[in-house]
């Protein structure tokens, strides 16, 4: 269970809390005994910012192919080789998942990690059923594939090789130049015209990115990524993503330019989205960090989420509405189209694709 107990800036984490998930039946409430109070001890000494560790555990799964049918999502499959994400992006969607493991979609999410290291041979036992169609797959689409485990670990690499081998089509999303190290076999999977990398770019302030999105690549090494793997022939996809209203809004146009500049051949853009606990996670981060802006803020939120803070509803949850969702809308697609960059992520092939080798072969014999 969640401990519920921390309360705070703690050293490259984007949550300050870690209060209990919506399905825990008690929680524990932080009191601040004194000892420090704004960065200073009790002496007037100056406190350093805490720290919290990472766990990462192995986790037991069954399967490995998540499927959906959201209408307005442009894929129908995808798999995350972690659950919970160290980047600590402090608007992420997906912190709520957290909740259904019995842990805060607070700093619980950002420091308890599961790993999942059977991820290969789950999905080459998936991939080699008679049943199985191939559709492109969205590696990472509730969290980071390339998060900072993977460079111990190499689950997502593992994943790409069974891939790779199948000739099956695979979309990446990453915020993480920890791509790299994979772009030997990327590039060969592009060749082929099986890959489609997903970049995110926030913002390009550094500042800003680094209390935005704690561990996550800078805003310079992620530009340094988009150019590598582009000039490797890998097409590279810009997600300007997520939009926040009077943080980082201003910089849409800015954002496309470097990213076509880098090499990136297609965008899109999503508006902040603030499901169940983020919601507070994020009101509370506001708070910390740019209370002069927070009401303003929170106000064009309102304002594009038809009154509230957010909106799950299919074909707006996205993009928004009102004329503040609208403008962002129409300020992209004047952006986009002066700098040549389609809209959507390049149509992947599927005509390479081969059940990997062992089941499929040996059932055969009983056909």
């Amino acid at each position: 269970m969640s401990s519920g107990l921390f309360q705070g800036q703690f050293r490259g984490r984007g949550a300050l809390s870690n209060e209990a998930g919506r399905f825990e039946s008690s929680d524990l409430t932080p009191f601040d005994d004194g000892w420090a109070v704004d960065g200073l001890s009790e002496r007037g000494q100056s406190v350093a910012s805490p720290s919290l560790p990472t766990v990462i555990q192995p986790e037991v799964t069954r399967s490995l192919i998540t499927t959906n049918s959201s209408p307005d999502i442009p894929f129908n499959q995808s798999i995350n080789p972690y659950r919970g994400c160290e980047h600590g992006c402090v608007y992420c969607y997906a912190r709520p998942s957290h909740a259904f493991l019995g842990l805060s979609p607070g700093l619980d999410f950002e420091t308890r990690i599961f790993s999942k290291p059977d991820a290969a041979n789950l999905l080459r036992s998936e991939l080699s059923r008679r049943s199985y169609r191939p559709q492109v797959i969205a590696l990472g689409a509730n969290t980071d594939p390339y998060q900072p485990a993977e460079a111990r670990l190499s689950i997502t690499r593992a994943i790409l090789e069974v891939l790779s081998e199948s000739g099956h089509p695979v979309g990446i999303l990453t915020k993480s130049a920890g791509i790299l190290r994979d772009g030997d076999l990327l590039a060969s999977m592009a060749s082929r015209n099986l890959v489609s990398v997903n970049i995110s770019v926030t913002s390009l302030d550094a500042e800003l990115s680094a209390k935005l999105e704690p561990r996550a690549s800078s805003p310079a090494r992620r530009l340094h990524a988009i150019r590598s793997l582009s000039e490797r022939g890998i097409p590279v996809h810009a997600m300007v993503s997520p939009i926040i209203p009077a943080l980082t809004d201003s910089e849409l146009e800015r954002i496309l330019d470097a990213c076509q500049r880098a090499g990136a051949r297609s965008a899109s853009t999503i508006l902040v989205r603030l499901p169940r606990e983020v919601e507070s996670l994020f009101t509370e981060w506001l708070d910390s960090h740019y209370p002069d802006r927070k009401e303003k803020v929170l106000a064009l939120l309102r304002e594009a989420r038809d009154g509230r803070l957010n909106d799950p509803a299919f074909g707006s949850r996205m993009i928004g509405s009102g004329p503040y969702a609208q403008l962002i809308q129409q300020r992209f697609r004047k952006a986009a189209s002066r700098l040549g960059l389609a809209t959507r992520p390049r149509r992947l092939s599927f005509e390479h694709f081969r059940p990997p080798r062992g089941d499929r072969r040996q059932l055969g014999l009983f056909s």
